[in-house]
């Protein structure tokens, strides 16, 4: 078992050895036993901090999408035209799963906890409030007939749909894109998104 005495306390090093496990291996096939030995915790310990895997996962996937979320909005907000915006955030996903792969592989292959799941109340309430933040930006190009009205779920698929698709290809190790083929992605959100007549 890995050294404890690398001042780092229990819960970092827990939460950082399930996000290498995880990413890794899937939350399914990883097992408390090698949770423990990644992260070099007594059982003791670890139940000092969680009380199961799915409290780990849950903790982990909150605090990873709560970062790429208001890592989102910072892209977002600094674009004042729509189309900047549009396509300045797929360029930002790209980039993000590039310097984060083990985060981006976990929010990108794994199910979101449950509203009845460890951290599921969570993750409901901070897309809640992102999306909320996202329709501030959203709203007034709307209105100025820029954006087309769309359904939240909606615009996610439109606007980074092909990225996520390409995310997941490139951390299977079957294509990797080139910063024109990024580039391509945005253009290809705003055209999906663009009010018909807009250019």
């Amino acid at each position: 078992m890995k050294s404890v005495k690398n001042g780092r306390d229990g819960r970092t090093r827990i939460i950082e050895g399930a996000l290498r496990r995880f990413s890794q291996d899937g939350v399914s096939a990883t097992t408390l036993a090698s949770l423990r030995e990644e992260s070099g915790v007594s059982v003791g310990s670890f139940y000092h901090h969680f009380a199961s895997k799915e409290h780990v996962f849950g903790v982990l996937y909150t605090e990873i999408l709560n970062a790429y979320q208001a890592a989102f909005l910072a892209e977002l907000v600094r674009h004042e035209t729509a189309r900047d915006g549009i396509e300045a955030v797929v360029a930002f996903h790209m980039r993000w799963a590039r310097e984060h792969p083990e985060r981006a592989r976990l929010l990108i292959s794994e199910r979101p906890p449950r509203k009845n799941e460890p951290g599921g109340a969570e993750v409901a309430e901070g897309r809640r409030a992102f999306f909320r933040h996202v329709s501030d930006w959203w709203m007034p190009h709307m209105r100025a007939g820029l954006l087309r009205p769309v359904h939240p779920t909606m615009c996610y698929v439109l606007w980074l749909g092909p990225a996520q698709e390409m995310c997941r290809l490139w951390f299977a190790g079957a294509y990797t894109p080139s910063d024109e083929e990024i580039k391509g992605l945005g253009e290809a959100a705003w055209q999906s998104l663009r009010q018909r007549g807009e250019q």
